[in-house]
């Protein structure tokens, strides 16, 4: 007769394989567990360079939209964007002519065209500091004092609109069709914002730009006319000359000068 207290006991050796066996079932699982593990956290690793590398572009992309400063802005959960700058000075350019030169040139050849002249007035701006605005069509857009105030705003869009004119003879000198252009400058205030919310743009509005527009218009072929508020801010390290009353359109006449060169 079996004694009931040996009877149910398990053999040693057997305990010793059972436990044996769960070991190394528990260490393959801590195994799986960590490759787990390690899986994931390469495949996180990934999506966040992924990611860090998308948001590069994005910035890249805003900056060519945007100035820095405002990119900040809208970071900072800012809404609307609109500012009030007293003191700023405007470039308006234009092609004389455009759309005679226009008619007769192959579109790809106009557009390289363009670019190859815009891109240097790009470079310029950048240079200089001078903020680019924007081109409608043939014509380019410039402000020195936005979005960040700066004393010299005057002397900057001065070198910027005379450092135009050279970038252009550059270029023409590749072109078998020459550009001519006429430029305007105004100093005044402007409010400055964003507008829209899918194809934002930052823009510049006032009669200080409608001034340097019209300047443009009444200049004549490769000068620079500047307003009298220009001329007396620049007049010292530049030679400007007195070019006498010119009627501009909402504004009766006025006195305004040609910008020659540095002094």
């Amino acid at each position: 007769m079996t004694d009931e207290r040996d009877g149910g006991a398990e053999d040693p050796a057997k305990l010793v394989r059972k436990l044996q066996r769960q070991l190394k079932i528990s260490e393959r699982r801590s195994g799986q567990l960590e490759d787990i593990a390690q899986t994931k956290e390469r495949l996180l690793k990934g999506l966040m360079t992924e990611l860090d590398e998308e948001k590069k572009k994005s910035d890249s992309l805003l900056r060519n939209i945007l100035p820095v400063q405002i990119i900040d802005r809208l970071n900072q959960g800012e809404k609307v964007i609109a500012d009030r700058y007293e003191e700023v000075s405007v470039v308006f350019s234009d092609f004389q002519g455009f759309t005679a030169i226009s008619s007769k040139l192959d579109p790809a050849v106009l557009v390289e065209s363009l670019n190859s002249i815009f891109s240097r007035f790009d470079a310029l701006s950048q240079e200089l500091g001078v903020e680019k605005i924007k081109t409608i069509g043939d014509a380019y857009l410039a402000v020195a004092g936005v979005p960040a105030a700066r004393p010299d705003h005057a002397t900057a869009i001065a070198d910027m609109a005379l450092g135009m004119l050279a970038a252009l003879e550059e270029a023409n000198a590749g072109f078998e069709t020459p550009f001519h252009i006429r430029i305007g400058v105004a100093t005044g205030p402007v409010v400055a914002g964003i507008i829209g919310t899918h194809k934002f743009v930052y823009d510049v509005w006032g009669d200080t730009v409608n001034v340097a527009s019209r300047l443009e218009t009444t200049s004549e072929q490769d000068r620079i006319q500047i307003s009298e508020r220009t001329a007396a801010l620049v007049g010292d390290d530049f030679v400007v000359e007195y070019r006498g009353e010119v009627e501009l359109k909402g504004k009766g006449a006025v006195p305004t000068f040609f910008l020659n060169g540095r002094a």
